[in-house]
């Protein structure tokens, strides 16, 4: 039975040749070894090309997923019963690249002296040792306790801060002359009617152009007529000069 440095590893083997793929027991990325043609493969089915990719040198990669995306591609699942039938020959091929492929992957791994997992370089903490997981590098440590930090700060600056000071309330202003919504503005937004309202006289109260009584005290907002200022006769609107005695208003 084959034995490796690290349980954590699957046998992407088939009878065509030798494969491993080694993982990290923090992070699950894994490193597989370079793909070994057997030879007594060769001599029973001659010489010939192995699947896309066999041959190159092992490499490190991403996730288990991925290995075993590969290892499907390369002939299936990896359960022990994929090697019965196969020759005495082929066996000790087999245990024999599964030794290569341990000292080719074990420089790509570190062992924590604390936990006893094998980790990948990412994983491993050289100053003391030890994976990442039993001692965080100190920077990395520093720098994620810093975005904590300035994350909670943000938060709680923002249930305090005051981002809007508009109204809830929403109302509609009708055009007098067209009964249409007027708009913001001094003038209809569809007619062009002034919308400026009307100042009581009596108590200055404003009113919309269409009421005839103040909504404040009741007194009339009718326009009252204008008076000579020379005679004291009334005027129409408009008049520049008295009908009565000529002078100008």
């Amino acid at each position: 039975m084959l034995k490796a440095f690290t349980r954590n590893y699957e046998d992407n083997s088939t009878e065509a040749g030798f494969e491993f793929t080694f993982y990290c027991d923090c992070c699950s990325d894994g490193y597989k070894s370079s793909f070994v043609e057997s030879e007594t493969y060769k001599k029973g089915k001659g010489l010939r090309l192995v699947s896309r990719g066999a041959g190159v040198v092992g490499s490190l990669f991403g996730g288990a997923l991925g290995s075993l995306g590969y290892s499907m591609q390369r002939g299936g699942d990896v359960l022990s019963e994929r090697f019965e039938g196969q020759s005495p020959e082929w066996h000790k091929e087999h245990e024999a690249a599964f030794e290569r492929a341990q000292n080719e992957a074990q420089q790509h791994f570190h062992r924590c002296h604390a936990c006893r997992k094998w980790v990948c370089d990412a994983d491993f903490n050289e100053d003391e040792g030890l994976c990442v997981e039993c001692a965080p590098r100190q920077e990395v440590f520093v720098a994620k306790a810093r975005s904590d930090a300035m994350r909670r700060n943000i938060d709680a600056a923002a249930e305090t801060a005051t981002v809007w000071q508009g109204k809830i309330e929403s109302k509609t202003t009708i055009c007098p002359v067209c009964q249409k919504p007027a708009g913001t503005g001094k003038f209809c937004n569809n007619c062009g009617a002034s919308m400026a309202l009307k100042v009581c006289e009596q108590c200055g109260a404003q009113n919309a152009l269409t009421v005839r009584f103040c909504n404040n005290c009741g007194a009339s907002l009718a326009p009252k007529p204008a008076a000579c200022p020379s005679c004291g006769a009334s005027l129409a609107p408009g008049t520049k000069f008295c009908g009565e005695c000529g002078a100008k208003v």
